[in-house]
């Protein structure tokens, strides 16, 4: 400890005027306390006043500076030492030794600069304004393609000093992108990938700069991807693995990446790990599996690497899949599931999955999970069922399966996730199907259940689904009995609020359930209209400019309707409509225009 303070007086009174030789053996003397006690040292160092003094001695011709650099670089391993460095006046001197030749003053001074930039919005400020960061993506373009020991040592310093810069820094990663170093960093993961240390530094900074947008389309011109399954096929550890997924994840959103990724090869990767890992009870095998399988589902979701694993449904990828519905892992059940919801994007690949049994294994695994069940993995199931039953041809045979009837054991579900894919389910299967539309229309549980969920204010997609469901019923049965039903529940109150939905589709599907209802069971509903004020709904979406042309003419087509009835019809004629109907015959549409002029005719009559 004496030894320290005699060198750090020594070095503040010798520091303009000493011999190299003394200011040496002061400098080892530092370095060595630091080695011994880090912490200790730096706040002795710090309150010598030292660390100004430091700035003088970070000059190229100095025979000193490698070992000063060494220490700033020591001691700004220190939280606490971070922002006295910058204040210091440090950060200038140093960038400006990022200019010179020699190779350990360039490693310490990439050490330091690193080490001040750590978690310091301050540090990586003033590398900023003093334009290190340029400097050292030139070096790594320049020493790319050096492969020997020193080179290697000081590439790694290099891309840990730009990590550090830029990390959680969106400002800062996209001055690294501007300045072209990812192309940079994908070259030096090809040139030295036996280097392990150098290969970890590249991964973390991709994993930093992926994240961002502008770094994909960067990422999908270089040969990353290949780059990356090369790698990842080398690995055994799970670490490893697991920072090359780190940079997979990101990067997989983008399309043109997914596609190059299965090129590469990665989705046998993929589904070699899921072989080794999935009848394992190992953390780290567990969090593989979960990892390669998400990865899976996500590539599915790019439509031309879909395409490319669907392959007609004859793709090895796709039937290795389909194996994992049946499996007893539930991460393999989710993700097997998902994988069908992403292949069920296009009609032809929907139809050739329903003509080959696809939905009985949905159906069956949605049967292992009735009863507490995984709601990821309802979710996903319902997900896949409701895709499926798009393409019209699918629809009956998915019926007839017994699909209604499978999706309905989870109206008891309590989780909005599940019911909104639920509803969804039935709304597509129903569609044109009025069999069908009529059995769940006399449901009345089910009826019920939707009326209830018409109320969800707190999940919107779940109340929205439930409207138009329940719309749907009316408008695919055209059945009275179906209509009674829905009185009964109290369903009407909803279909009259779904006329003023801010989607033109919802208005548009509310008014045509709601004129079946006034053409077919009108004196059942009349109550129920006259206590939701639809006239006075009605009123104002025809006086409304905004309303669309489908909206103005389905609502005089109601209005036409309601008149049967003489509580309605007094309302009707109480509020002036044929006002709003005249101006209506001049509307630019042409089948608005016509309806106005019918229906003003029709109130002409009734009046």
């Amino acid at each position: 400890a004496d030894n320290l303070s005699e060198a750090l007086k020594k070095l503040k009174i010798t520091s303009t005027d000493s011999t190299a030789d003394s200011l040496e053996g002061c400098l080892d003397c530092l370095l060595q306390a630091l080695a011994q006690n880090n912490t200790e040292t730096s706040e002795k160092i710090q309150k010598s006043g030292v660390l100004q003094v430091f700035a003088s001695l970070l000059t190229p011709q100095s025979s000193c500076t490698a070992k000063v650099a060494n220490i700033i670089a020591e001691v700004a391993r220190n939280e606490f030492m971070r922002n006295p460095c910058v204040d210091a006046g440090l950060i200038p001197p140093l960038v400006q030794l990022l200019n010179c030749k020699d190779q350990e003053v360039l490693l310490q001074t990439g050490r330091a600069l690193g080490n001040i930039c750590y978690d310091s919005h301050e540090g990586r400020n003033a590398v900023d304004h003093a334009g290190g960061a340029h400097i050292v993506v030139d070096h790594l373009r320049s020493l790319c393609s050096k492969t020997d020991p020193a080179s290697e040592k000081l590439l790694t310093v290099f891309c840990g000093m730009l990590m550090n810069y830029s990390n959680e820094n969106d400002t800062l990663q996209s001055q690294l992108i501007n300045m072209g170093v990812i192309p940079t960093l994908v070259k030096l993961l090809g040139i030295h990938c036996q280097n392990a240390a150098l290969t970890e530094m590249c991964l973390v900074a991709f994993g930093n700069l992926a994240e961002l947008e502008s770094s994909k389309e960067q990422f999908a011109y270089t040969n990353i991807a290949e780059e990356l399954v090369k790698l990842f096929k080398k690995q055994i550890e799970h670490d490893k693995k697991e920072m090359i997924f780190e940079v997979l994840a990101p990067l997989a959103e983008n399309d043109v990446i997914k596609l190059q990724l299965v090129e590469a090869g990665l989705v046998e990767c993929l589904l070699e790990i899921v072989q080794k890992t999935v009848d394992s009870d190992k953390e780290d095998d567990i969090a593989e599996l979960k990892t390669a399988s998400d990865l899976m589902v996500l590539l599915l979701l790019g439509d031309e690497s879909m395409q490319k694993l669907f392959e007609g449904g004859k793709g090895s990828v796709f039937q290795r899949v389909l194996s994992w519905i049946p499996s007893n892992s539930h991460q393999l059940q989710l993700a097997g599931a998902l994988a069908i919801a992403n292949f069920a994007r296009n009609d032809g690949n929907c139809i050739h999955m329903v003509d080959n049994g696809i939905v009985q294994k949905l159906m069956d695994l949605l049967d292992r999970h009735v009863e507490d069940g995984n709601v990821t993995v309802q979710h996903a199931a319902l997900s896949a069922l409701r895709n499926l039953a798009i393409p019209v041809v699918n629809k009956a045979k998915m019926l007839s399966a017994g699909v209604a009837e499978a999706v309905l054991k989870f109206l008891r579900s309590e989780m909005p996730p599940v019911q909104f894919k639920l509803l969804g389910t039935l709304r597509m299967l129903i569609d044109a199907q009025a069999e069908a539309a009529e059995q769940l229309g006399k449901n009345v549980k089910l009826v019920e259940r939707l009326v209830e969920w018409c109320e969800a204010k707190d999940h919107a997609g779940v109340m929205g689904e439930s409207n138009r469901l329940l719309s749907a019923l009316i408008r695919h049965s055209k059945s009275k009995d179906v209509i009674r039903t829905i009185v009964q529940s109290g369903g009407i109150k909803h279909l009259v609020t779904m006329a003023t939905s801010e989607h033109v589709i919802m208005q548009n599907e509310a008014l045509v359930a709601l004129a079946l209802i006034a053409a077919l069971e009108l004196v059942t509903a009349e109550k129920d209209l006259e206590n939701a004020q639809l006239v006075q709904i009605l009123h104002r979406l025809l006086s409304d400019d905004r309303s669309a042309p489908e909206i103005k003419y389905n609502s005089m087509v109601l209005i036409c309707a309601l008149i049967g009835s003489e509580p309605l019809q007094k309302e009707v004629q109480s509020m002036a409509f044929l006002e709003v109907i005249s101006k209506l015959r001049s509307h630019e549409n042409k089948t608005v225009a016509q309806q106005a002029s019918l229906t003003e005719q029709r109130l002409a009559v009734e009046s």
